[in-house]
């Protein structure tokens, strides 16, 4: 007798799959993270964002696309059900969107976290590009390092994402510095750092409690080469 065929539902039971909320799911660097993970049979996607026009391309069988404000706990908490992973590429009120993020995902249980600060939270960039880096964005550090100070004191299994200045070319190439290190290069490709989320995603073990700067080798200097 033939097996029926498996429902698109199969993608919540199924134990080899894992299932990823996408917060802020139509940014450009979020985008690149989700075709990759498109590519991978064992992922199911909920993209979340608070206008579906920008990523309704991206619904297919196993990607589904919500809209919500993170801000609003019943969105977030509709969202959380049967995830386990959560990936937030967020802007705006950082301290608030991390403080709700985490105390709605250890109400839920969910535990694994994938979020992306900014290089520089940790005063780690040497030299005249720290001293740049802080004339530019130097204000906004400081609610970026709130919400990294916030993940890092949950009970969660956190990956902080801080990547180098960002620019739009079509290459993967980056490397990695830890939490203690000082930042390498100034900047480094969206494509790239997507990739890197998508990898954490796929090998959750990966950088496991850790705060991970993401730049691209052989860029080093006093700023980036597009400014």
């Amino acid at each position: 007798m033939n097996k029926k065929p498996k429902l698109a539902s199969a993608f919540i039971t199924n134990k080899k799959m894992k299932n990823v909320l996408i917060l802020g799911a139509s940014g450009a660097i979020a985008q690149h993270t989700i075709e990759k993970l498109q590519e991978d049979d064992n992922i199911h996607l909920t993209l979340f964002a608070r206008s579906a026009n920008k990523i309704k391309p991206f619904e297919n069988p196993s990607t589904q696309i919500v809209e919500g404000d993170v801000l609003n706990k019943k969105d977030l908490d509709e969202a959380l059900k049967d995830q386990d992973i959560v990936y937030a590429n967020l802007s705006g009120p950082m301290e608030s969107l991390a403080k709700t993020i985490v105390e709605e995902m250890e109400g839920s249980q969910v535990d694994r976290l994938v979020f992306v600060t900014s290089l520089g939270i940790y005063n780690e960039i040497p030299g005249k590009f720290g001293e740049w880096n802080d004339r530019m964005i130097g204000s906004a550090l400081k609610t970026y390092r709130k919400a990294a100070d916030i993940i890092e004191a949950s009970n969660l299994d956190y990956t902080i994402v801080r990547p180098a200045w960002l620019q739009n070319d079509d290459e993967v190439d980056y490397e990695t510095t830890q939490k203690g290190e000082n930042f390498k290069g100034t900047e480094v490709s969206r494509k790239s750092v997507g990739a890197y989320i998508a990898d954490i995603i796929q090998h959750p073990e990966k950088d496991s409690k850790a705060s991970v700067g993401v730049n691209k080798p052989g860029t080093a200097g006093d700023k980036p080469s597009f400014y």
